[in-house]
């Protein structure tokens, strides 16, 4: 075959160090535009961003040209240091160290949009670990519960 040929949705989800809730409404519009557009500048075309007060996901196309890992370092490295200037409460922002990744069927597509951009509806009854343990199980992704949280 003479082509290299790839479609793969990625669903992207992480939180902020010790899920501290440092995602302020005054910044957070502002922030998914920076992450789009850190997805973007890597040739994987954000389809939509979003989160909460103490995480983000992204729904994005991944390059052929770029690895998974490597993609998660540039947005996390890139928009911490951005978050960082944004305010001076805002000096000490961190990322969590880990991810997560979870592929996407193109068909779920819309379920997954809709999805992000009910995330403040969502997390007035849910936690970010209580929704990250059930991705984990949906996915059936073994974990150790001592290694997950930072």
């Amino acid at each position: 075959m003479g082509q290299s040929l790839v479609k793969n949705y990625v669903h992207l989800v992480f939180s902020t160090k010790y899920r501290e809730p440092t995602i302020l409404p005054a910044y957070e519009d502002e922030l998914y535009n920076y992450l789009g557009n850190i997805c973007k500048s890597l040739d994987c075309p954000p389809i939509t961003v979003g989160g909460y007060t103490d995480h983000i996901h992204i729904l994005c196309m991944l390059s052929k040209k770029i690895a998974l890992m490597k993609l998660l370092e540039e947005i996390k490295s890139h928009s911490s240091k951005w978050m960082k200037t944004k305010h001076d409460t805002l000096k000490n922002f961190y990322w969590q160290d880990g991810y997560g990744a979870f592929s996407v069927n193109p068909s779920e597509i819309k379920t997954v949009i809709a999805y992000i951009a009910n995330q403040k509806l969502h997390h007035s009854t849910n936690t970010f670990q209580d929704e990250y343990r059930l991705f984990l199980k949906k996915y059936d992704v073994e974990y150790d519960e001592r290694y997950v949280w930072d």
